[in-house]
């Protein structure tokens, strides 16, 4: 008993609270491995602010169809994503912080003049990526009857890239941070294009989570209080 006494307190520290953060594969931004782990810039960045909020993080990667059904049931707690989406209102909290602003893009081939939007697409053809949502006016605009634009849709953004080459349709949607690194893969000159959209990437908290809009406010406010200390949370172009 007297050692017991003796001996120094020491407080057994308490684990830190583990969300699960879910992603689907949006490389190089944020990507599963050939091991299935997650890899990216906004990986890293999302566990440095998680961290500096009192959590850890535990990824999970999922279809973009099954990550919003798993923020609408609260098996996923938070994903870095686009704000705004119509089908995720009533069952997740938007955090206000914006981490990154990501360029939705419409690419053409240097021999077809600059389009106008919406008149050049008018019964022309437009990759789109398989999986993806787009900015609901952009969506509305690809499935405007008036305009009959051909959609082809393919699962890569290398595939994409040369399908708009071999001259399968006239454009291509898609962002440009995945396009930028396909590019690269193909060895291929960057293409002209317009910018349709900036989407923001934020904090998009599930309400079903346990003290959901505690969660949001904590994340939002270590991202402001890393910032105002002078770390760099910027995420490669």
């Amino acid at each position: 008993m007297a050692a017991a006494l003796a001996a120094p307190c020491v407080a057994s520290a308490e684990t830190p609270r583990t969300l699960t953060v879910g992603y689907y594969d949006f490389p190089p931004a944020i990507y599963s491995d050939a091991q299935g782990q997650p890899q990216g810039p906004v990986v890293e960045l999302t566990r440095r602010v998680l961290e500096h909020a009192g959590y850890q993080a535990q990824f999970r990667g999922l279809p973009s169809a099954r990550l919003y059904g798993a923020l609408k049931s609260g098996s996923v707690d938070l994903w870095p994503g686009a704000p705004g989406k119509p089908e995720l209102q009533a069952d997740t909290i938007e955090g206000r912080q914006t981490l990154a602003q990501i360029s939705l893009n419409l690419y053409y081939r240097p021999d077809t003049p600059p389009p106008s939007i919406p008149d050049s697409l008018r019964k022309h053809g437009v990759i789109i990526i398989g999986g993806y949502n787009y900015w609901p006016q952009v969506t509305q605009m690809l499935h405007d009857p008036q305009l009959g634009i051909r959609l082809h849709r393919t699962a890569t953004h290398t595939s994409a890239l040369e399908m708009l080459k071999h001259r399968r349709a006239d454009y291509l949607l898609d962002y440009q941070i995945p396009v930028n690194q396909a590019l690269k893969r193909l060895g291929m000159e960057a293409l002209p294009h317009i910018e349709l959209h900036q989407v923001a990437i934020r904090f998009i908290v599930s309400r079903h989570a346990k003290d959901s809009q505690a969660v949001v406010d904590s994340l939002d406010r270590a991202y402001a209080e890393m910032s105002a200390a002078g770390e760099d949370l910027s995420l490669p172009e």
